[in-house]
């Protein structure tokens, strides 16, 4: 989806100047890209930069929680100026950016995106819903074996995962045909059925493909399964996956529907990826409609699959009876929200970011072999609530792989029961940012509820 646009400076963002303190080399880059003059801060932020328009009126500010991080990559930069410069749909609040953010695809990852007459298909991406669910359990720490690569085994036997055969009839990451679960088939009768009904009459085209067959099942790439520790040895059970096959059909189709709405406009974007659909259209609305079914999917999803993981975790005669009822906690992370800050309902895009509403829960995974966190927000206004998914990605899939070999994915991920091999290493844990950093960098966002160590991971 990413267009030249999205590589290189616009001609709008050439003529941009930044307002900007001292908050960290990612936006000194940033106002470096520009060649913008450095000025004071804005009252009462920590951590921002201020974009706006050569000779204009409007500001759109980029407020970013990245002090004490790497920089962030050129493209996700102009990605990131871009955004900002659609100051016609974005809220002069302006956008706020995560201390996990990356590139991403017509957006930048990371990124809280506040808008008032539109919505940006592209911005909330093509994970429609990803987030993640986590449960503690009564088990302790010397309730386990000393080999966890039975559980991890019965949890892959579990749960689908990966991708083969090309998605088709084959595909070891869907439940084969005809092989789907009763759960599964009967909650998406009752539950999503009826809503799907009404997306397709509108768009049949979004009809083709998988369905129920990827209820409860995990998919590829950072979506994971992992068993945990806490400080107090308590064992927890946690996953991250969201929309699969119909939530990347439902982005990918609006995505270029918007494109296709703007025709006579797109030349004015400073990214054709940043074509939206204005609030008051049928489109708008049902985009809004697929985009809300498409999380309840994710949901669901994430709701089968935990089921499962523990079914196959009580199966085993290595563990004692348990009950996974101590604490519990969900969040999307990849969505938009209908949301009042600053007197106005607005439309709150995360790409990458969880609601962090004061005394809200929420998840913050580290890569696999590092931490995660279990967090409580601060309902901080200028994030919109919001704090970051994850730890963020240093480099991408391609240069991890290269830069990366079996051996050095081994030494990292001591101590962990996951897969060892080619498949895995663009996971490994140096191809993120250091989660203790990124958690550094928001302590005004978020408080730490629990800190986990991952033990086991089940990678997609």
């Amino acid at each position: 989806m990413g267009s030249e646009s999205g590589n290189t400076l616009s001609a709008h963002s050439r003529e941009t100047l930044v307002e900007m303190g001292a908050f960290g080399v990612c936006a000194a880059r940033v106002a470096a890209s520009v060649g913008a003059s450095v000025r004071p801060p804005v009252q009462g932020l920590r951590y921002a930069h201020t974009v706006l328009h050569q000779g204009g009126s409007k500001r759109v500010p980029l407020k970013m929680w990245t002090q004490g991080l790497p920089p962030l990559e050129k493209q996700a930069e102009v990605q990131l100026l871009n955004t900002a410069l659609l100051t016609d749909i974005i809220h002069p609040q302006g956008i706020a950016v995560m201390p996990d953010a990356h590139l991403g695809m017509g957006a930048t990852v990371g990124s809280v995106i506040p808008t008032t007459k539109a919505i940006i298909p592209a911005a909330v991406g093509v994970d429609i819903g990803c987030g993640m669910v986590a449960h503690k359990t009564t088990m302790r720490a010397k309730d386990l074996p000393d080999s966890l690569r039975e559980i991890r085994l019965a949890i892959e036997k579990a749960v689908p995962h990966g991708r083969s055969d090309g998605g088709g009839a084959n595909d070891e990451g869907a439940w084969k045909r005809g092989g789907t679960p009763r759960d599964a088939q009967e909650t998406f009768r009752n539950e999503l059925a009826q809503g799907f009904a009404r997306i397709t009459a509108r768009h049949p085209k979004l009809g083709r493909g998988n369905l129920d067959n990827h209820l409860g099942t995990l998919g590829t790439g950072n979506h994971f399964i992992e068993v945990c520790l806490d400080g107090d040895d308590n064992v927890w059970v946690m996953l991250h996956s969201g929309s699969r096959g119909v939530g990347n059909r439902i982005g990918t189709y609006f995505i270029e529907l918007a494109k296709k709405d703007m025709r006579q406009h797109l030349r004015n974007l400073p990214d054709q990826d940043l074509a939206y659909l204005k609030k008051g259209t049928q489109h708008f609305d049902d985009y809004m409609h697929a985009v809300q079914w498409a999380q309840q999917f994710a949901r669901l999803n994430r709701k089968l699959m935990m089921a499962q993981v523990l079914g196959a975790m009580r199966s085993l005669k290595c563990l004692p009876d348990f009950k996974d009822d101590q604490f519990a906690v969900e969040c999307h992370h990849n969505y938009v929200s209908i949301e009042n800050h600053f007197g106005e309902e607005l439309m709150i895009t995360r790409k990458g970011a969880v609601r962090a509403d004061e005394g809200m829960y929420g998840i913050i995974p580290g890569s696999m072999g590092a931490k995660s966190f279990i967090v409580r927000g601060k309902g901080n206004p200028h994030s919109y609530n919001t704090c970051s998914h994850g730890a963020g990605r240093l480099l991408s899939r391609t240069a991890a792989k290269k830069k990366f070999t079996v051996a050095v994915h081994e030494l990292a991920t001591q101590g962990v029961e996951c897969r060892k091999d080619l498949g895995v290493v663009d996971e490994t844990p140096a191809a993120y940012k250091p989660i203790e950093l990124v958690m550094g960098a928001q302590e005004d966002l978020v408080d730490i509820a629990y800190t986990l160590k991952q033990i086991l991971c089940v990678k997609g």
